[in-house]
Order: C-alpha cells, then sequence, then structure tokens
C-alpha cells in the first residue's frame, strides 16, 4: 500500500461514528478459541476484534497499516480494561510480527500474498480465522470492489499446510456473501 492509501484508511476511521461490536463470526468460534497464547489480529482496525479476544484471555498483537485506528484501538483496550499490542504495519510491504501465534485473525482484509505467511506465523495446533466477501457480494452491495473480493471457491486453493476445520460461503445474517474459515496448523510429529 502507498501513502496514499495509508492516509484512505486514516480518513476512513477518523470520520467513523458508529460503535462496532467484534465479528459476529469470531463470536460465533467463541469455543473452538484458545483462551491463552498468543493472537495476531491482521488489519485489525480499531481492534473490537482484538479486545474481544484480549478479554478472553488472548496476548493479543493487533496490526493494522492506520494510525488513527490504533490510536482508537488504544482507547477502546483502555477503556475495556485489556492490554494490546499494536503494530502499524503496511501487510504488503512490511515484515510480519515474528511468530509462533496460537490464533491469527484476518477479517475482511484480502491479499493473497499473506496466505502463504499463515502457515509459518501459526505454532503447531494453531487456528487461522478468516473471512472475506466473495464476488456473488456485487449482487447486493456495490462496495468492496471486485479488487477486493474473492472467488467463489477461490480461498480452499490460497491456503496448503492447514487443516480446514470449518468453510462456508454463504449469504450472512449481515446480508454479505462471505467466504468463512476456520483451519489449523497440523501438530508436528514428535
Amino acid at each position: 500500500m502507498s501513502q496514499e492509501d495509508r492516509q484512505r484508511w486514516n480518513d476512513k476511521h477518523q470520520q467513523a461514528t458508529a460503535t462496532r461490536e467484534p465479528s459476529a463470526f469470531l463470536r460465533l468460534l467463541e469455543d473452538r478459541l484458545p483462551r491463552t497464547g498468543r493472537a495476531l489480529d491482521l488489519a485489525g482496525g480499531a481492534g473490537h476484534d482484538a479486545c474481544w479476544l484480549a478479554k478472553h484471555g488472548l496476548d493479543v498483537t493487533l496490526v493494522d497499516i492506520s494510525d488513527v485506528a490504533l490510536a482508537q484501538a488504544e482507547t477502546l483496550a483502555r477503556d475495556e480494561g485489556v492490554t494490546l499490542s499494536r503494530l502499524r504495519l503496511d501487510l504488503e510491504s512490511d515484515a510480519l510480527p515474528p511468530g509462533p501465534f496460537d490464533l491469527v485473525v484476518c477479517l475482511n482484509y484480502l491479499w493473497r500474498p499473506l496466505f502463504t505467511a499463515v502457515p509459518r506465523l501459526l505454532a503447531p495446533g494453531g487456528l487461522f480465522v478468516f473471512a472475506q466477501p466473495t464476488r456473488r457480494n456485487l449482487q447486493r452491495h456495490p462496495h468492496p470492489s471486485a479488487r477486493f473480493l474473492l472467488e467463489e471457491g477461490e480461498l480452499p486453493t490460497l491456503l496448503q499446510g492447514l487443516k480446514f476445520l470449518s468453510f462456508t460461503e454463504d449469504w450472512t445474517d449481515a446480508g454479505r456473501h462471505e467466504a468463512r474459515l476456520l483451519a489449523q496448523k497440523l501438530q508436528q510429529a514428535p
């Protein structure tokens, strides 16, 4: 991403007025997620998911390109009485934080080369949670544009080295057509 992209995301987060809840998809997975260990929230914005994970006992690192979003996440964490590590990174050009992580979350952000890094970020047995609209979403919504949408059936072809625990492509309760995935890095043999 460019400085122009960073500014666009800063402006978007600055103008946001609605209070956001943690992801409904993430909350649906609550019983399957770890309660201890390290978590990485990629492109996590203002930290709603990261704070929710921290409340559930995880040591969370939030990564985003937006300075404004990271400042909002700091305020939210303080208000909710949790601690977050926050890193301003451009996921398309900067090095990712060193793993291993017990959980990696990436919701509503698509950059295909990131999928090759995910297995290396995860600890053995670690989980990857991902959700992104598919091209079918354009039937009802003009955004995100086709550039930021998965083709139907594409997600399973992007991830190698992980066991799929659940995978769906369907219309959500929120009215978006999304590919949703929970995958696990297999335990290493002794």
